[in-house]
């Protein structure tokens, strides 16, 4: 089922796993416009960054740092929280109109010391 898709063999996929689906449940409740979805995007920057980005329809509906919104009694927020933790770095891009991406940052070369050791 590989469908001519390598995979980096440095890949922290587990992190990367679970931003992209918090990216993509959050671009699907509070990005959807009926008939138009969301596209995903991965790559693998210079030197040793995987890119994970998430573009919607939605640029009327910023995401804002969870850190700053969350309260203890909130039912929701809680997913971009995830992602604040899991990620190097993340943020949002607007436009082209009408559209927003969100985006996270994963560095390679971090986790792959993480996991053969120093």
């Amino acid at each position: 089922m590989n469908q001519g898709i390598s995979i980096h063999r440095e890949l922290p996929l587990d992190p990367a796993r679970l931003i992209v689906a918090e990216l993509a449940t959050n671009a699907a409740l509070h990005g959807h416009v009926p008939g138009r979805s969301f596209r995903l995007a991965l790559s693998v920057v210079p030197p040793h960054t995987l890119r994970i980005e998430l573009t919607d329809t939605r640029g009327d509906r910023l995401p804002v740092s969870p850190r700053t919104t969350v309260d203890g009694c909130a039912d929701s927020g809680y997913g971009l929280l995830l992602v604040e933790e899991l990620a190097d770095r993340w943020g949002v891009r607007c436009g082209p109109v009408p559209s927003k991406t969100v985006w996270a940052e994963l560095d390679l070369a971090a986790e792959a010391r993480d996991v053969t050791g120093p």
